[in-house]
C-alpha cells in the first residue's frame, strides 16, 4: 500500500501504452503483426518492473530538507534553501514541490533539476510575504525518477512548518552601520544640512583644516600658543517617540504593503538608529484607543521591546482617535520629547478635522509629522494626454497632490514638522529628518 502511494507514472509510460494501443489496432487489421506487439508490451512491462525495482529497492533514495530563516522580513525578499542528497548510485531526475504558505498564493511552484549518483546540491528561491503574522510551510515534496524515466517515486519531508513574520529586520542590518554617521550622503543617501551646533560640550583639541572657526577657544591658544577649538557632541538621551496611526486611512497599499507596514518597518529601522545615537526609543500605536506601547528608554533590551510590540500590532483600521492620542500623550510623556507621528492625510479637510490635537501636542513636545505621496498619482499626472477624460483625470490629480503641498505649509504655520516622502522611502526619509533634528539641536 506504500509503494502504491509512492509511486507515480511519468508521461513517457503514457505515450508508450497509447503507441502500444495503436498497435493493437494495426495488429487487428494486419494479423502478422500480432505477436510482434506482444513482445513489444512484455518488453514495455520488463522495464516497468526494472524501474519500480531500482527506484524502491533502497530504503532511503533521496533525503532532502528546507532551510528557512528564524523569522521572515516583513516586504523584503527572503531567502528559502531546499538541500537534497542522492543516495542512488545512479544520476537520477528530481521534480520539486514545494507547498508554500497559501499567503503567497502560490500554485504553480516545482524545480526541476538533474542530480549526479551520490551528489548533494542546493537550489534556492525567495519570498517576499506582505503581511506579518505566522506562514505555516506544508510537504517539501520530492518526485524522483530513474534514467528509464517510465516512474516515479514520491519522498516527502519537513511537515507543517510554520515561520513567523516580522517587521522588515533585513532593513534593520542595511541601516545598521550608518547609523554611526551623521554624514548619510556618503552611503548614498541624501545629505543633511547642518545648522550650527549643539551646545553639549565634548573637549577642547588643536584646531585642524575644517573646524569651525568660530569656536576657537582663546584663552585655550593663548596657554598653548596654538590654535584650539572647542569641540561639541550631539546631545543624549532625549526622548523620542514613534507613533503609529493604524485607522483606515493607513489601509492603503503601495507594491503589496499596507501604509502601516511600511510604518512598522520604518519605526523598527529608526528605533535602533536612534538608541545607536545614546537616545531613549519608545513606540506606541492608536485608532480608537492607544496600544502597543514601549515607554522611551535606552537598555539592552530596548529593540526586542520594541520587534515584538510592532509584530503584535493588530488593526480593522477602524477611525483614528485623535483626542484620544492628545490624551493619552498629556497624561503620560511629562518630558518634552521628539515625536514622530505615521499617519496619512489626503485633503485639508481631513487635516482640519484633526489639527487642534496636533498643535495641542506640538505645544509640549517636537512634532514630526509623516504622511505619504500616493505615487499612483504622480504617475498620472505624468502621463501623456490623449482623450478629455485624460484631461481631467489629470486635473484632479493635480488637485491632490497641491493639496499635499498646502498640508506640508498649514503644518508649518504651527510650528509642526513634517515629512512627505514616497512609502518607498519612508525608512530613509525618517532618519534624515531625525539627524536633521539632532544636527539642528532643536529638540
Amino acid at each position: 500500500m506504500k509503494l502504491i502511494k509512492s509511486l507515480y507514472i511519468n508521461n513517457f509510460f503514457f505515450y508508450a501504452l497509447i503507441a502500444i494501443l495503436g498497435m493493437f489496432v494495426c495488429a487487428f487489421i494486419f494479423p502478422a503483426l500480432y505477436h510482434a506487439v506482444w513482445y513489444i508490451v512484455l518488453i514495455l512491462i520488463s522495464f516497468l518492473a526494472l524501474d519500480i525495482l531500482i527506484l524502491f529497492f533502497a530504503k532511503k533514495g533521496v533525503e532532502a530538507n528546507r532551510i528557512t530563516p528564524e523569522k521572515l522580513s516583513n516586504g523584503d525578499e527572503n531567502l528559502i534553501t531546499i538541500s537534497i542528497k542522492n543516495f542512488y548510485t545512479f544520476p537520477i531526475s528530481i521534480k520539486i514541490i514545494d507547498e508554500i504558505p497559501f499567503q503567497f498564493q502560490i500554485r504553480n511552484f516545482e524545480i526541476k533539476r538533474a542530480l549526479k549518483a551520490s551528489s548533494q546540491e542546493e537550489m534556492n528561491y525567495f519570498l517576499r510575504p506582505t503581511a506579518r503574522g505566522e506562514y505555516f510551510f506544508g510537504n517539501l515534496n520530492v518526485y524522483v525518477s530513474s534514467p528509464l524515466q517510465m516512474i516515479s517515486r514520491r519522498f516527502t519531508f519537513d511537515k507543517d512548518q510554520m515561520v513567523p513574520t516580522y517587521p522588515s529586520y533585513i532593513q534593520l542590518r542595511k541601516y545598521d552601520l550608518i547609523a554611526f554617521s551623521n554624514n548619510l550622503f556618503q552611503y548614498g543617501i541624501k545629505k543633511i544640512r547642518r545648522i550650527g551646533h549643539t551646545m553639549e560640550f565634548e573637549q577642547i583639541k588643536e584646531y585642524v583644516t575644517g573646524d569651525d572657526i568660530r569656536t576657537l577657544n582663546w584663552k585655550a591658544t593663548a596657554k598653548k600658543n596654538a590654535l584650539m577649538v572647542n569641540q561639541f557632541q550631539d546631545e543624549k538621551s532625549q526622548s523620542v517617540y514613534m507613533v503609529i496611526d493604524k485607522g483606515r486611512v493607513m489601509k492603503m497599499p503601495f507594491n503589496g504593503l499596507s501604509l502601516l507596514d511600511y510604518a512598522i518597518n520604518a519605526t523598527l529601522v529608526l528605533s535602533n538608529v536612534i538608541l545607536k545615537k545614546q537616545d531613549k526609543a519608545g513606540m506606541f500605536a492608536f485608532s480608537k484607543k492607544v496600544e502597543n506601547r514601549v515607554f522611551a528608554e535606552k537598555r539592552a533590551s530596548q529593540m526586542q521591546k520594541v520587534l515584538e510590540n510592532l509584530y503584535n500590532i493588530k488593526t480593522d483600521f477602524f477611525e483614528s482617535d485623535y483626542s484620544r492620542l492628545y490624551v493619552d500623550i498629556k497624561k503620560n510623556i511629562n518630558q518634552r520629547s521628539l515625536i514622530i507621528l505615521y499617519t496619512n492625510f489626503e485633503t485639508m479637510e481631513g487635516l482640519h478635522r484633526q489639527l487642534p490635537y496636533l498643535k495641542g501636542i506640538a505645544k509640549n513636545h517636537l512634532l514630526v509629522v509623516v504622511f505619504f505621496n500616493n505615487t499612483e498619482l504622480n504617475e498620472l499626472i505624468h502621463k501623456k494626454t490623449e482623450t478629455i477624460q485624460d484631461v481631467y483625470d489629470k486635473v484632479i490629480a493635480e488637485k491632490f497632490a497641491f493639496e499635499k503641498r498646502l498640508i506640508v505649509n498649514e503644518l508649518k504655520k504651527y510650528g509642526i514638522y513634517s515629512v512627505l516622502t514616497q512609502p518607498e522611502n519612508l525608512t530613509l526619509d525618517t532618519i534624515n529628518k531625525y539627524l536633521e533634528i539632532k544636527a539642528r539641536g532643536i529638540l
